[in-house]
């Protein structure tokens, strides 16, 4: 049997603790002194494709291992809250969850008809690579391949209601962080596939710090007077993704949604993407 020696074990330690590879179990936290890269106009560079680790598309306050779901932590307020939502909202979010696999009408969840997945819950679907000009971040999504601008030119948000699937999106910069104000949402979006949801007044604020080359943290403050009771948080570490994981696949959805009011060519679904 080969023996390792203590200065060997101890090399081993050295070269692993040295490499360059992302640490999957490492938290990114906004208290960070890295420095990030920047782009030719002197912002953080955080383009890149990444990805969360997690199970928050699932069930944000936690889910449950059963056939098909996978255990995941809650993401609620520091991963110990629930969300707070008005009494007859919470019967609601009950209901959707009974109802989630259901295609007719505006029932079930949005996913399983193959609609956009909404903000923020397109951050946790799967990967999405960034991109930034000058004027606006370009967020590209693998689920539909869907496309999401975000406007960092300093123009307010337009004048509503005006109810789209990912809302308006405005961005700034704060010091490190991108910082994206997203109102004029539609109700049709949920949070996660354990039926949580929202209004169409869902006024969301997201951040994204870069904490390393390979992480990044992602945070959303999500305020609706008419559902919940107070405004909450989630916050998840987002992984940069590496060589040919880095590249977006195809992505394909069969609803077989034959005579629903998203499937006609005049519907408002098809206008507003």
């Amino acid at each position: 049997m080969r023996r390792w020696s203590l200065g060997m074990m101890f090399g081993l330690i050295v070269v692993v603790a040295g490499s360059p590879t992302p640490i999957v179990g490492q938290t990114p936290s906004a208290e960070t002194t890295y420095t990030p890269p920047r782009t030719s106009d002197g912002h953080p560079d955080i383009q890149g494709t990444w990805q969360v680790l997690n199970a928050a598309h699932w069930d944000l306050e936690g889910a449950t291992a059963r056939l098909g779901v996978p255990t995941g932590h809650g993401w609620v307020d520091g991963g110990t809250g629930t969300i707070p939502y008005q009494p007859w909202a919470l019967a609601k979010k009950k209901e959707n969850f009974a109802k989630r696999a259901e295609l007719g009408g505006w029932s079930g969840d949005p996913e399983a008809k193959c609609l956009v997945g909404g903000v923020p819950r397109m951050t946790y679907m799967g990967p999405f690579q960034i991109i930034q000009q000058a004027d606006k971040v370009t967020f590209l999504y693998q689920y539909r391949r869907f496309l999401r601008r975000v406007y960092m030119n300093g123009n307010s948000h337009p004048e509503g209601p005006i109810e789209f699937w990912m809302g308006d999106s405005r961005g700034r910069w704060e010091g490190n962080t991108l910082v994206i104000d997203v109102v004029h949402f539609n109700d049709k979006t949920w949070f996660d596939r354990a039926g949580n949801f929202h209004s169409e007044e869902l006024h969301v604020i997201e951040r994204y710090t870069p904490t390393t080359p390979y992480h990044m943290l992602y945070e959303a403050t999500i305020e609706d007077p008419k559902v919940f009771t107070r405004p909450w948080k989630i916050s998840m570490p987002l992984y940069k993704l590496q060589g040919r994981e880095a590249e977006l696949m195809e992505y394909r959805c069969d609803a077989y949604l034959l005579d629903q009011e998203w499937d006609k060519p005049n519907s408002t679904y098809f206008q507003e993407r």
